[in-house]
């Protein structure tokens, strides 16, 4: 008699758990309800560091001036006598200065982090 007492008392309480409404049956799957609200409501969001790309131009080479030396030209006018044609001489060679465009990264913001409250899990249940 001792044993269908414990029995009975097991199958009434299994009875009874299935038969209370759970979180499942009100419509809200995978959620979980604490006895307590909840200690931690924010949640830390980490935003990376913020970066660009900028081009400038800069010069590889100056321009310059090159000097080149003109020997003075002379010819044979009559077989006894050379006389001189153009004199000796400079001449100015001009190069323009060479540019190029470098890029560079730099940072523009540094990483940083927030606080966000936790929104609910489930609309039904709250949590």
């Amino acid at each position: 008699m001792t044993m269908s007492r414990v029995n009975a008392a097991l199958i009434a309480s299994a009875v009874a758990a299935i038969a209370v409404p759970t979180a499942a049956s009100a419509g809200c799957y995978n959620c979980y309800a604490p006895p307590q609200p909840c200690g931690t409501c924010y949640q830390q969001q980490v935003i990376p560091p913020q970066y660009r790309t900028v081009q400038e131009t800069v010069m590889v080479s100056p321009g310059s001036v090159i000097a080149h030396r003109t020997p003075a030209q002379y010819r044979t006018v009559m077989v006894p006598q050379t006389v001189m044609v153009a004199p000796e001489g400079v001449e100015y060679e001009r190069t323009a200065p060479q540019y190029a465009v470098r890029e560079r990264v730099e940072m523009v913001a540094p990483a940083r982090s927030y606080y966000v409250a936790v929104p609910p899990r489930c609309a039904t249940c709250g949590y």
